[in-house]
């Protein structure tokens, strides 16, 4: 890390063009080759996936995507003459569009039963000749608009359908834009500098915005879910400006100890001349130059491994979902990571290059004046921090059953979990959407906005004379509203009815109709035929996919919570700390699930905040959550854990290391959890209702996580463990390697003072100044090669320091 930092100091403009190069040239690929994304929940072996593949095999014609213009008159009825010439222009003029294969009016043969029993809501289907992630826009548009024109007075027109969904507007990127807004405001109040509080933002927009544009070229590689995009930039806007926000802080820690001299005083014009302050003269702008690019590497050297350690966890977890073998996840998951490395990359490159650009002015102006006046002073914790610390530590039973109550509660709504996929009945009710949604089910029943497809190979004459009757039988069945006439194939050697059901089809009752049918019904036609009857269609698919992911849940837990134990049992060797970190994100976990069940299932203020109504929770939510809050209190998990154990090895004394630990680390863990939860609460703007419930559920379990978990429980029960915390059995001990999370940086040590070391050193530069034997070699190296040497000649000299 160390070389890697020191190059791109001293190549700062270099690295800063390459980032340009790589948005750029990435964009524009991006920008030519356009999105291919495919929202396919269909999984292999399924009932619903063997009757969605004969009905493409069987009827190729049904490849297209259709929609629905729907009418409803206030007054008088769809059959009076003014609306049937009004709308039959409409969808002849619809017909004439490019892209559109077909329009079946309910005023012709084809559109029987598409005209409600009250005659006041009539519905037309439109087809087009792509499915609908090939449909552009603009036809869509051209539909929308055709449509709209026949708008009057007493009559309603609104349209539904795949396709009709890209032509409602959502937030744009004004999620983005309050998100970084937000974070901007809180890093400025945390650091006083506007330069460095722009750093972590500028870094983190373009490693995002680079992995934007990487993610629509993937969708030309493999499947990848519209909202993977969205996705990638929500969880890497969260954690770039975080990792960033670890490294500024570090690096403006090694401002404000530098040893030996004196920052210029910001208000003297030039600054690199004067009189000294109390304790030395100040630097000229050379001394000062390599005292902030030693800086720079410094932080890059010890916190950089720890965001590398950090974004390397969340990678893992996140690419975890790839043992589930599951097309539409695959997709989401390398997205998502591919955005996670290129933060990292920014963060431990692109951010040093910059800290050495802003120079001293990573300080305020007040840090900067009293380090010129004052010179370096100890860094004690105090205010809030330190009194929270203190307070936790007298009253660890109270405040650990507080936490725990907090999280128990918030964790209740979870056990009515109930998951699905949401549909334009979930859209808001001003979006023509929704609107279509709830005229269809007014005026034909629930049902119509999803119904099932049952769908067979046919052999002779005997199995088509069963499937004719079997409409019959459906008709009568419980839960079914309508079963219309078998349609065969061309040659005859498919067929499939098409089934209503009485409820919508999110709801449970649909869910149970398949189940009836897959279980009773059609096991008992198939009896005595060659009929292999399956059922197919949106609920169908959507409860199959569930299914799947809920029967590899538990296996997907399993391996991401045991890798997490196995990396923080190295980093800390203990056996209580993994085993505490697991039981907080399965908390953290759980709670959040509670939070987002009452906002988007039980619909507890989603119209108030435009989220639409009540539906199901995304089938594919629970694993995507757990992969990235896995990694995401990981980083908090380091962060607090690492000081603790860092003054515990040096003290012995744990409620010491629990209290300083956390007084010392509180403050950054809050303000990096405040902007992670400012950014993901801005993606509720966004108005995805998927990107939306990823927003609020990680927002919420970041929120629980930082306040209630890591600043309140997880030290609550260190005090009540005691010496427990780092208990680990001496046969495990000497087994297990030794790893770093952070290197040690050596304090209150002399070079001079210890023999063997002076000589280490100079031998340890390369070239000819290796041989000159002159005491500049050793001083003109920085506190990192020093520190690479005393590690390695004389490691019982070297200890660890805080922060």
């Amino acid at each position: 890390m160390a070389v890697l930092a020191r190059w791109c100091v001293r190549h700062r403009l270099a690295v800063v063009l390459i980032w340009l190069a790589a948005l750029a040239g990435v964009t524009a690929a991006a920008a030519v080759a356009g999105s291919a994304y495919s929202n396919d929940y269909e999984v292999p072996g399924t009932e619903s996936g063997r009757a969605r593949q004969l009905l493409e095999d069987g009827f190729p014609g049904l490849g297209g995507d259709t929609d629905t213009v729907v009418w409803h008159t206030g007054s008088g009825t769809v059959r009076a003459a003014d609306v049937e010439q009004t709308m039959t222009r409409t969808l002849d003029r619809i017909a004439d569009l490019p892209g559109v294969a077909s329009v079946v009016s309910p005023y012709e043969g084809r559109g029987a039963g598409r005209i409600s029993a009250d005659a006041r809501t009539a519905y037309a289907t439109v087809t087009f000749d792509r499915a609908a992630e090939d449909i552009g826009k603009g036809e869509a548009q051209a539909v929308v608009d055709a449509a709209g024109a026949a708008r009057a007075d007493g009559l309603q027109v609104e349209l539904g359908g795949s396709a009709i969904a890209l032509t409602e507007s959502s937030g744009g990127h004004l999620a983005e834009a309050v998100g970084v807004v937000v974070a901007a405001v809180v890093l400025f109040l945390a650091f006083g500098s506007l330069a460095a509080s722009l750093l972590p933002i500028a870094t983190a927009l373009v490693s995002v915005g680079t992995a934007y544009a990487g993610i629509v070229l993937l969708g030309h590689a493999m499947t990848v879910a519209d909202f993977a995009p969205m996705l990638g930039m929500l969880v890497g806007l969260g954690v770039g400006i975080d990792y960033a926000l670890f490294i500024v802080t570090r690096h403006r820690r090694g401002l404000l100890r530098l040893p030996g001299g004196r920052l210029p005083d910001p208000r003297q014009k030039g600054g690199s001349t004067g009189a000294a302050g109390a304790g030395g003269a100040r630097r000229t702008g050379a001394e000062l130059r390599l005292s902030v690019d030693e800086a720079a590497v410094n932080a890059v050297t010890t916190t950089g491994r720890a965001v590398v350690f950090a974004g390397a966890t969340v990678c893992i977890a996140l690419l975890g979902m790839l043992i589930l073998r599951l097309g539409f996840l695959n997709g989401v998951a390398i997205a998502a990571s591919l955005t996670v490395i290129l933060t990292v990359a920014a963060s431990v490159t692109l951010l040093p290059a910059l800290l050495s650009f802003i120079g001293p002015r990573a300080l305020s102006r007040r840090e900067r004046r009293r380090l010129a006046e004052h010179g370096p002073e100890p860094e004690l914790p105090t205010g809030f921090a330190a009194r929270w610390s203190a307070f936790v530590e007298r009253h660890p039973k109270m405040l650990g059953a507080a936490a725990l109550v907090v999280m128990a509660l918030l964790a209740l709504p979870t056990l009515s979990l109930h998951l699905g996929t949401s549909d334009q009945g979930n859209n808001p009710e001003v979006t023509t959407t929704r609107q279509a949604y709830d005229l269809l089910a007014d005026g034909f029943g629930p049902g119509v906005n999803g119904p099932l497809t049952v769908v067979t190979p046919v052999s002779d004459a005997e199995d088509e004379l069963v499937l004719d009757n079997l409409a019959a039988t459906l008709r009568t069945t419980e839960g079914v509203a309508s079963a219309s006439p078998v349609t065969y194939s061309a040659d005859g050697d498919t067929g499939y009815l098409t089934v209503v059901p009485a409820s919508s089809p999110q709801s449970v009752g649909t869910s149970d109709l398949v189940e009836r049918l897959r279980e009773k019904v059609l096991p008992r036609a198939e009896t005595g035929t060659s009929l292999d009857l399956h059922v197919g269609g949106v609920t169908a698919s959507y409860d199959d996919f569930a299914d799947v992911i809920v029967g590899k849940l538990p296996l997907f837990v399993g391996v991401v919570i045991g890798l997490g134990c196995l990396l923080l049992l190295l980093a800390f060797r203990s056996i209580g700390i993994p085993l505490k970190a697991a039981a907080m994100n399965v908390a953290a976990v759980a709670s959040a699930f509670g939070v987002v069940v009452a906002i988007f299932q039980w619909g507890w203020g989603s119209e108030l905040l435009g989220l639409g109504s009540a539906g199901p929770i995304e089938p594919f939510l629970p694993v995507i959550m757990v992969s990235v809050l896995f990694g995401l209190s990981m980083d908090y998990q380091v962060f607090l854990v690492s000081r603790m154990y860092e003054e515990w090895l040096e003290t012995g004394d744990n409620r010491r290391a629990v209290r300083v630990g956390l007084a010392e680390t509180s403050r950054v863990i809050n303000s990096a959890a405040v902007i992670m939860i400012s950014v993901f609460l801005a993606f509720v703007l966004s108005g995805d209702r998927v990107i939306a419930m990823f927003g609020i559920a990680l927002a919420a379990a970041v929120a629980l996580d930082a306040f209630v978990l890591r600043t309140l429980l997880v030290p609550a029960l260190m005090h009540l463990l005691g010496g427990a915390n780092w208990w680990l059995p001496g046969w495990l001990d000497r087994r297990l390697p030794h790893i770093s999370i952070e290197p040690p940086e050596c304090r209150g040590v002399a070079v001079d003072e210890m023999p063997g070391v002076e000589e280490a050193a100079r031998a340890s530069i390369p070239g000819p100044r290796a041989n000159d034997g002159g005491r500049a070699d050793v001083d003109a190296m920085t506190d990192v090669d020093v520190m690479d040497v005393l590690v390695k000649e004389r490691p019982q000299d070297v200890r660890d320091i805080p922060g």
